[in-house]
């Protein structure tokens, strides 16, 4: 007849060693707790335990990075040059950075500030008269772009992707989102 011996199992946290639960029901019955050899030391089980972070932190390093590439070898293909498709890759480039905004909102006051046209020049009103007109698809002036424009985008005033995620970065800063602006801005 065959014999099996469990073997209690020990964990160690700063230096103190803790029996698993199978353990201590082992070493109750068995009375050999004591018998198990040292647990290894608190700073060389630390040291292994702050590896799997840093691995952690490389894989999503790497897994972000691939996504990047991805989604650069898709913007030709993916978003057409047209109003839906600038407003598809804004969207997306939104996402990424947090700035809220629907597509709805977004719409609509580029209807309302160029008729979409992402060359439209405001050359009559007050920014206009401080030789700052106002340009774009949503009517920016080249300050506020300079300060909201969003990396990863042309910097560009009239390029229409850029011009759209550097006013709505404006908008939600101003006014929490695109959506809730109803007027000019």
């Amino acid at each position: 007849m065959r014999t099996t011996t469990l073997i209690p199992r020990r964990i160690a946290t700063t230096g103190i060693t803790v029996l698993g639960a199978a353990g201590i029901a082992t070493a109750a019955l068995t009375g050999t707790a004591h018998a198990q050899a040292p647990a290894k030391p608190a700073h060389q089980t630390a040291a292994k335990a702050a590896a799997k972070p840093a691995k952690a932190d490389d894989k999503a390093d790497k897994k972000a990075e691939k996504a990047e590439k991805k989604d650069a070898g898709k913007k030709a293909e993916d978003y057409p040059d047209n109003l839906d498709g600038w407003i598809r890759e804004a969207m997306s480039i939104m996402k990424k950075h947090g700035i809220p905004g629907s597509y709805d909102g977004i719409k609509r006051n580029i209807i309302r500030e160029s008729g979409g046209d992402p060359n439209a020049v405001n050359d009559w009103d007050i920014n206009a008269q401080k030789g700052i007109p106002s340009k774009g698809l949503l009517q920016v002036i080249q300050p506020t772009f300079d300060q909201y424009h969003v990396k990863g985008t042309p910097d560009k005033l009239t390029d229409p992707v850029a011009n759209i995620v550097a006013a709505c970065n404006y908008a939600a800063d101003r006014y929490g989102t695109m959506d809730n602006v109803d007027s000019a801005y």
